[in-house]
């Protein structure tokens, strides 16, 4: 008899934590993800920063889970769920593969909202990816180099001027990042231009920085970034962004145009798609952030073998945040482990909120637990220590923390390589018509090239052979 089969989508930390949850547990796992890597999202800015390089933060998820036997790890990219037929779909190329669940935990996770105007994400990457963090090192770091080569002082202006949208954790720690390269770590590198007369603009529709983190810590966060050289724009909103610079509407309705090379999105997350074909089917409710409204024990309503976890469900106001999705993921977990064993169902989900954080930069950061509100280099020891031991592996960390002491203690950044590839592959793959699907080749087309090259072999053997190398054919 075949044991119970559970099929995890996504390898973030939602359904990371749920495979390894099942470890001891009667079932057989198959989780299913579009990359090869389990991505520690919260440090991406690090990476586009050039702190640390994106094997730290993305270990392989196959050998985080090597040694997690009932665990079989498939690359694809989920085009259907059915329901019905408890089946799930993915792609990988030209390869399409079924897989049927007895039990299935979608954890897909969320992308980067332009809210409406998707067309900014062509000269604003997000930050949601190892593909956005190394754009946006190449973007960076490329605007100070076309800023040597400018001729003119407008040009120089416009290269050495970076926006960053959304004032929430990832924006701030993005801007105070971009602010310390410029005014610490790249000053002595250039000759043609002065680094530190770098504009970095950190602009957000909202009256404060950080507002889930209160108006006492919103304020602290704005002074700091300011003492570093940011420039904070708030109650402003992007109403154009295009290559040259991005234009700022106010409330007072005056418009302000600022030119800029280089911008980063970090305003506003969309849940993955697959929230609409669950809604389809299954009748559930979804939110303006398109997650899907789930029960209180984390299922789809009308399939209790469905569990939707993470950035992607809708239930009592609970944050994006990697705690949720890890949280999530093992409360999935024990409920399956549960059914196997034939135990009566346990209590609903209960959220347990381990606190926020923020860094500014090098030496300070923001920390929030319940009602206790901690600033400055206190609270960049407490973030410190948190990431060091969420990081995957121990390799990570010690890497990790290596990097950072150049840093953090020195002015280097050990991940400056850029290449015109990052700046421009996204792009060129959005006018791929069928994007990269159409440049997979198919199974029959594997065969004919088979047959061809072994016509090929047979025919170079023939030649050595019968010793006709050398040889004109008319002789």
């Amino acid at each position: 008899m075949a044991r119970h089969h559970v099929v995890v989508i996504g390898s973030g930390f939602g359904g990371l934590f749920t495979a390894k949850a099942l470890k001891r547990s009667d079932v057989d796992v198959t989780l299913i993800s579009r990359t090869t890597h389990h991505l520690f999202q919260p440090l991406l800015y690090q990476v586009a920063t050039g702190i640390l390089s994106q094997g730290e933060i993305a270990p392989p998820t196959r050998e985080i889970l090597a040694k997690q036997k009932n665990v079989r790890v498939i690359l694809g990219t989920i085009d259907t769920i059915d329901l019905a037929s408890q089946t799930v779909t993915s792609h990988i190329g030209g390869r399409i593969t079924n897989t049927k669940y007895d039990s299935l935990v979608v954890a897909a996770g969320a992308g980067q909202s332009y809210f409406g105007n998707d067309h900014f994400s062509e000269f604003a990457p997000g930050m949601k990816s190892i593909d956005d963090a190394l754009e946006l090192r190449g973007r960076i770091f490329g605007a100070f180099e076309l800023a040597e080569l400018a001729e003119t002082e407008d040009e120089i202006n416009r290269q050495l001027t970076f926006v960053v949208v959304g004032a929430g954790p990832t924006g701030v720690e993005m801007a105070g990042q971009i602010a310390e390269l410029a005014q610490r770590v790249l000053r002595h590198d250039f000759r043609a231009i002065n680094t530190r007369e770098a504009r970095v603009l950190l602009v957000d529709a909202a009256p404060q920085v950080l507002p889930p983190f209160g108006s006492k810590l919103g304020e602290v966060t704005k002074k700091s970034l300011e003492k570093h050289g940011v420039e904070v724009v708030l109650g402003a909103m992007v109403t154009e962004l295009d290559e040259r610079g991005v234009t700022l509407a106010f409330k007072d309705g005056t418009t302000q145009r600022v030119e800029s090379a280089c911008k980063v999105w970090a305003a506003g997350v969309q849940a993955n798609a697959l929230t609409r074909t669950l809604s389809d089917q299954s009748g559930a409710p979804l939110d303006r952030a398109g997650r899907i409204g789930v029960n209180p024990d984390l299922t789809l309503p009308g399939y209790p073998e469905v569990f939707v976890i993470g950035d992607m469900m809708a239930l009592d106001n609970l944050p994006g945040v990697a705690q949720v999705a890890i949280q999530g993921g093992k409360y999935a977990a024990a409920a399956i482990d549960g059914r196997v064993k034939g135990k009566a169902p346990g209590k609903a989900f209960k959220y347990f909120d381990k606190g926020s954080m923020a860094t500014i930069s090098r030496f300070s950061a923001v920390v929030l637990v319940k009602q206790i509100k901690i600033s400055g280099f206190i609270a960049w020891l407490m973030w410190l220590a948190l990431h060091l031991v969420y990081l995957t592996g121990f390799k990570n960390r010690v890497t990790a923390l290596g990097h950072w002491l150049v840093s953090f203690l020195g002015r280097g950044r050990a991940e400056r390589a850029v290449t015109e590839q990052q700046v421009y592959a996204r792009r060129a793959i959005q006018r791929i018509e069928g994007g990269t699907k159409s440049l997979a080749s198919s199974p029959e087309e594997w065969n004919k090239v088979r047959m061809e090259l072994e016509e090929q072999a047979a025919e170079q053997a023939r030649l050595t052979d019968q010793q006709k190398r050398g040889v004109s054919a008319s002789a």
